[in-house]
């Protein structure tokens, strides 16, 4: 056997052996947001509020309490996610949000949404309009 073909098989045998693994690891993961979709589901409540403010930002500057960037892994500390500031009650509360809720969020109008903790997770109604997603601006492109 020449040492191309030798090379060939090694490689082959590492590519299946990580696909594997993959297979594995993908499976676990999946049981486990499961399990966590379960909790959110368990602990969601319907709430009425205002909603003052959203935006796209990083964990440590949303105001969100200690623990959370506690519990967040060190990687996903520095990316944006999506933060929504909404007058809850007397109290006006920092709340994180699905991506999907927040395109469709309004902005100074008062929802019923679904809250796990400090996650929205969904909306249930919307005072004085529907649920929509805002038209996106077309780019120069396509015009």
């Amino acid at each position: 056997m020449n040492t191309f073909t030798i090379v060939m098989i090694v490689i082959i045998v590492v590519l299946i052996a990580a696909c594997i693994a993959l297979y594995f690891f993908g499976k676990k993961a999946q049981k486990k947001q499961a399990e966590q979709q379960e909790q959110m589901d368990a602990a969601a409540q319907t709430i009425s509020m205002l909603i003052i403010d959203k935006k796209k930002m990083k964990l440590k500057e949303a105001g969100l309490p200690a623990i959370v960037l506690e519990k967040t892994p060190k990687y996903l500390r520095r990316t944006k996610v999506p933060v929504v500031k909404a007058k809850v009650g007397p109290k006006i509360m920092t709340l994180m949000c699905e991506s999907k809720v927040f395109d469709v969020l309004p902005v100074k109008k008062e929802v019923k949404a679904v809250v796990s903790g400090i996650y929205i997770t969904g909306i249930k109604s919307v005072r004085g309009g529907s649920i929509e997603a805002p038209q996106k601006k077309k780019g120069f492109f396509r015009r």
